[in-house]
């Protein structure tokens, strides 16, 4: 299953969210399929595929000093156009 990751911090938080990632890298259980950085600072959008959502709870706590994760089950627009297609 995909789960979009959406980490948000204060700015004043900047300096630490950097030097954790740069220490012990992307942290994240499952296989992350790609991750952005927002322009303005302050955010990180990580998409995962896990098997265990429940795994996504130790990445969860391994930042929550730092700052908010929201975690949204995500499915690819061709999947949802399918499911959409075959309940008619």
């Amino acid at each position: 299953m995909l789960f979009m990751g959406i980490f948000t911090f204060e700015p004043e938080k900047r300096t630490e969210v950097i030097k954790r990632r740069a220490e012990k890298g992307p942290m994240a259980e499952g296989k992350i399929i790609g991750e952005w950085g927002s322009i303005a600072g302050g955010r990180v959008y990580r998409v995962v595929e896990m098997d265990d959502p429940k795994a996504m709870l130790k990445v969860v706590m391994a930042w929550s000093d730092l700052g908010k994760m929201e975690l949204i089950p995500i499915m690819t627009s061709e999947d949802v156009i399918k499911l959409a297609a075959s309940k008619k």
